[in-house]
């Protein structure tokens, strides 16, 4: 086709609303830039786990359209990354022809429980992060509405819309990673209790003359079985920095690494019985990092949960992995957004 045929039908398009064009420059040379215009506009999804940044745009349709995921330090403060994350959502939009006002509603998935207002509770378990407006923080640096709620709440979602808890009704997702933490949901909807607390199965006690915990408390379920307390008993071995690390090496059939990992699945199983005892789920479904190593966590799991689930076999909810591990809290996010953006009932997810 002839320049001025293309010109003419990228007038149409932009009249009709399918395109739009901006003034830009190539090699110098004065040009013209064309992108789609995108429905009702993009929706973000941003997850602050415990060692890692994860981000995604995707259209109101809720296919994404992009994504990026960064390593943070393990001392990482909230005022960091909350512009960190800004300005990677920016220069995500506009790697993709848009700009950061066409980003229309965002979820955020945190790494602690949050208030009903938003902010994170002062609960003496991530320094940097305690008593933060996140939702009033990024709703002013991103001039658009913001929902937030804890990783495994998130998570939960995701699993309960589209993943392997799809069409079931009580569910209980168990986030295993850096940190431990669990989700909940019932009658279809996440639960999220008072909104301070909740979902802190990694700081349930289990020996009283335990090691310490970070919260302050002794022989928490975080300080023999999360993805922290697995790393630190490789600290002197090259090449064993993170916990991808481990999962990896166990995977590959280490026997040290795939022998932490059955521990920590057999202590998660416990700490799911007594869980499980309490609200009887339909199903369990297990995310994070350490989903990634399969049998390897799920079948001590499985078996500590026929041992201590009231009943015996017979009663011990299916368990699997999650249909979205490890991504399960930003597609979450995505979703949390997606509510805000459409007709659809917002989702209370703190």
């Amino acid at each position: 086709m002839t320049r001025s045929t293309v010109s003419n039908i990228v007038k149409d398009l932009v009249d009709v609303g399918v395109l739009r064009t901006a003034a830009t420059s190539r090699n110098g040379r004065h040009a013209v830039q064309v992108s789609l215009v995108r429905g009702q506009g993009l929706v973000a999804g941003i997850h602050f786990s415990s060692r890692r940044l994860r981000l995604v745009i995707a259209e109101s349709s809720g296919k994404v359209v992009a994504e990026r995921s960064d390593l943070i330090a393990g001392d990482n403060r909230a005022d960091t990354e909350l512009d960190r994350a800004v300005i990677l959502l920016a220069a995500m939009a506009e790697e993709m022809g848009n700009s950061l006002s066409d980003v229309k509603a965002v979820g955020v998935a945190t790494a602690v429980p949050v208030d009903s207002d938003g902010s994170t509770p002062k609960l003496g378990i991530n320094a940097g992060w305690e008593g933060v407006r996140i939702r009033d923080i990024l709703q002013k640096l991103l001039s658009c509405p913001v929902a937030i709620g804890s990783e495994a709440t998130l998570g939960a979602l995701a699993e309960v819309r589209t993943g392997a808890a799809s069409g079931f009704q009580t569910v209980v997702y168990l986030h295993a990673g850096y940190t431990i933490s669990a989700g909940f949901v019932f009658e279809g909807q996440p639960f999220i209790g008072a909104g301070t607390r909740y979902g802190l199965l990694g700081h349930v006690s289990f020996d009283g003359d335990g090691g310490i915990c970070r919260c302050g408390n002794r022989g928490c379920l975080e300080t023999t079985a999360s993805g922290r307390a697995l790393v630190s008993q490789f600290r002197d071995e090259p090449g064993m920095n993170r916990l991808s690390d481990l999962v990896d090496t166990a995977i590959e059939g280490n026997p040290r690494t795939s022998r932490v990992i059955s521990d920590a699945g057999r202590s998660l199983g416990i700490a799911a019985a007594a869980v499980c005892n309490l609200i009887d789920p339909d199903i369990l479904v297990v995310g994070g990092e350490l989903a990634a190593t399969g049998e390897l966590l799920l079948g001590p799991m499985r078996h500590a949960l026929e041992r201590f689930v009231v009943g015996g076999t017979k009663l011990v909810p299916e368990v699997v992995p999650g249909g979205w591990a490890p991504r399960s809290a930003i597609v979450g996010a995505v979703e949390s957004a997606l509510a805000l953006l459409s007709s659809r009932s917002v989702v209370r997810v703190a």
